[in-house]
């Protein structure tokens, strides 16, 4: 029961997982770290993006030569993603950057069940799944390991992506000014930072992060449905919480940990043990670090 082989293959399997709740997990911390908003409507922009990247395959992407195909569904829905992040952010938080926290925090949850229902009516309850032919599956045994090629570019996808996005944080202009909006909005302002498009660019690219982690959902757990948008999403936030939300390692080592509880309480309790350990160690971390693992906590002058 407890063979070398069986704890490898479940390490392959939540480095799986995490990688994808890394995806999402970053993209609600760049979106906090810049307006200290939670998105809530960030787990619905993945599940949507997962939709719209299955009617681009079954329209366009199966229909291409591989690897192609996977290629034009990616960019297609990176960037309907992306218009849809801009969208919510100009309608929706935009107005009421201003406002209390609470009505941003209202606002964000009615998105976010304002697109799941919106989301059931046009496609239906039904599952659906991403056609063969647009990435075939190649399987890789090693021993009593069994890895796939989507296991694999899955896991590599999330360490490039955080080293990416680290990269563009703190190696760029763009980034720098990100930086300094999350520190201080209304100085970066006087020092002739455009906010509103660094604000627009952060959501841009936490909801093409979103659709990157919706794609690679489908097509390592192959079935997608309306409703997986709020556990995944949940899930993908306490990813960052227990990391540390606004540190971009944090959100990553997160993921990792609530990959490894997902699949390793099922193989060493009980699958119904699952969610209730995953939400008991989020409220462990808020009680003793609510910094999170790599998060700081700032001073706040009142």
């Amino acid at each position: 029961m407890y063979s070398p082989g069986i704890i490898l293959q479940q390490v392959s399997n939540f480095l799986q997982l995490g990688a994808i709740y890394a995806l999402i997990a970053l993209g609600y911390n760049m979106v906090y770290g810049i307006l200290s908003l939670i998105n809530f409507a960030h787990g619905q922009v993945f599940m949507v993006s997962a939709f719209i990247a299955y009617f681009i395959s079954i329209w366009f992407g199966a229909q291409i030569p591989y690897p192609l195909g996977i290629g034009v569904t990616v960019l297609s829905t990176a960037l309907i993603a992306s218009g849809l992040g801009l969208g919510i952010e100009r309608v929706a938080y935009r107005p009421l950057r201003n406002a209390p926290k609470m009505s941003a925090l209202i606002t964000a949850m009615s998105v976010s069940m304002f697109m799941e229902n919106f989301t059931l009516a046009v496609v239906g309850p039904g599952r659906r799944q991403f056609p063969e032919a647009l990435f075939p599956v190649v399987v890789i045994s090693i021993g009593e390991v069994v890895l796939t090629n989507i296991q694999i570019i899955v896991i590599l996808m999330g360490v490039v992506v955080m080293i990416g996005l680290r990269a563009l944080v703190g190696g760029t202009q763009i980034g720098r000014a990100m930086r300094a909006v999350s520190v201080d909005l209304p100085t970066s302002k006087l020092m002739g930072i455009n906010v509103d498009r660094i604000i627009s660019f952060t959501f841009i690219v936490g909801s093409s992060l979103a659709a990157l982690g919706g794609i690679m959902y489908g097509l390592a757990y192959p079935v997608i449905e309306t409703n997986m948008g709020s556990m995944v999403g949940w899930k993908a936030f306490c990813a960052a919480v227990i990391g540390g939300i606004g540190s971009i390692e944090g959100s990553f080592v997160g993921a990792l940990i609530l990959g490894m509880v997902e699949i390793m309480v099922p193989y060493l309790l009980k699958s119904q043990f699952r969610d209730g350990i995953v939400f008991s160690l989020l409220i462990a971390m808020l009680i003793f670090r609510p910094m999170g693992i790599f998060g700081i906590s700032k001073t706040q002058k009142v």
